[in-house]
């Protein structure tokens, strides 16, 4: 039987035109190479899965690459770029961080800086969770990182940059890399759908690009996992079972029933949620969230705000002309009390019903409110 290998591994970015939604960072890549300003050590910072492994370690293939390409991509074809593809080149080193985090292992590390590479123009050193060396690491590490041999390049990354120490960040060109949008993720994911011959539809591979929070390297994970569990066609069902996500149809309908004022409706919905194993704390966010999109549908300008698939943005649409700007603040508003109060309550199921409940009798409030300003306003009339 054959290794199986995983999509984050298998798909893995191998040019600077391959990596998804880091842009600005391998546009500035590619100008350095291109104009041999260089630095001697760069800082690649961000949130997990956005890429900066890769990228540092194709940074590392096209410093040394012989025959680069008119884009400034590495060439995969020169002996460098073969032997790196290979995981056989003696000009690129990797050192995970977490693992070797000691004085020795940075000593160990400075010692190899001293030997000049024996072919190519440059050594480089990628250190990946670079916030995990010791205090003593740092410091031995400084003198080598401020004036390094003029071979040497050091390519940090690190996914906490507040940890790092001052004198190490001043000595380093920082890059920050963004979470990666919703959009690139799921056109990301249809095309390895395409290429693994998977039919998928597009709202699913939304929901995965949604839950994976901006990580690339999260949503092919779950993508694997879909794939894993309802073979070469993933459906919007199958993904919401798998995530354990609740399905946008719980908060349309939940919504038209709060607008109506009936509660039996909201009560038996909140019922079912909670009986699928969902969680009255995720609901009421949800729900939140929900009413946050509605509003957000109220004005043509905002609607780039929207983030959910284009089929359910005319369901947005709908329900948000039906309902008013002055109901959907209010019950904004109440949600958000009931997700402080959530963890502290000692009957969180009645914490959430009462909201619900106050929900649905808000547009009674807001008519009795309106109904007394106008009271008072003719009364003003008749004594003036």
């Amino acid at each position: 039987m054959d290794n199986y290998l995983v999509s984050a591994r298998k798909y893995r970015p191998s040019t600077f035109e391959s990596v998804v939604g880091q842009s600005h960072i391998t546009t500035t890549l590619k100008n350095a190479i291109r104009n041999n300003h260089l630095a001697q050590a760069f800082l690649f910072c961000g949130p997990r899965g956005v890429g900066k492994t890769t990228n540092a370690r194709i940074l590392a293939k096209a410093i040394n690459c012989t025959n680069l390409t008119e884009d400034t991509e590495p060439c995969n074809t020169c002996e460098s770029c073969i032997s790196f593809n290979n995981n056989a080149s003696f000009n690129i080193h990797e050192l995970d961080a977490a693992s070797n985090n000691s004085v020795d292992d940075i000593r160990n590390l400075v010692e190899q800086v001293r030997y000049p590479p024996q072919y190519g123009k440059y050594k480089i050193y990628i250190i990946d969770e670079v916030h995990m060396l010791s205090n003593a690491a740092f410091n031995a590490f400084l003198k080598t990182l401020e004036e390094p041999p003029p071979y040497a390049i050091f390519i940090l990354a690190t996914t906490e940059k507040h940890k790092i120490i001052p004198t190490i960040l001043s000595r380093c060109q920082i890059f920050d890399f963004n979470r990666i949008k919703v959009t690139d993720i799921a056109q990301h994911l249809a095309y390895i759908a395409k290429k693994e011959g998977v039919t998928a539809e597009p709202q699913a591979l939304h929901l995965i690009a949604q839950k994976a929070d901006g990580a690339l390297r999260d949503a092919l994970s779950m993508f694997d996992l879909i794939v894993t569990f309802s073979g070469n066609h993933i459906t919007y069902k199958s993904a919401i079972e798998n995530l354990h996500v609740l399905d946008y149809d719980y908060y349309f309908k939940t919504t038209t029933a709060l607008y109506t004022k009936d509660v039996s409706t909201v009560l038996l919905t909140f019922d079912e949620i909670l009986r699928k194993g969902f969680d009255g704390h995720n609901f009421i966010t949800g729900l939140a969230e929900h009413f946050r999109n509605l509003l957000v549908c109220k004005d043509t300008s905002t609607l780039k705000l929207l983030d959910v698939a284009e089929e359910v943005k005319y369901t947005y649409a709908n329900q948000a002309a039906e309902i008013s700007s002055g109901f959907l603040l209010n019950a904004l508003n109440i949600c958000q009390q009931c997700d402080l109060q959530y963890k502290s309550s000692k009957n969180q199921r009645l914490l959430v019903e009462l909201s619900l409940i106050k929900i649905a009798h808000l547009n009674d409030a807001i008519d009795l409110a309106a109904h007394l300003t106008s009271g008072s306003e003719v009364k003003k009339k008749v004594v003036s």
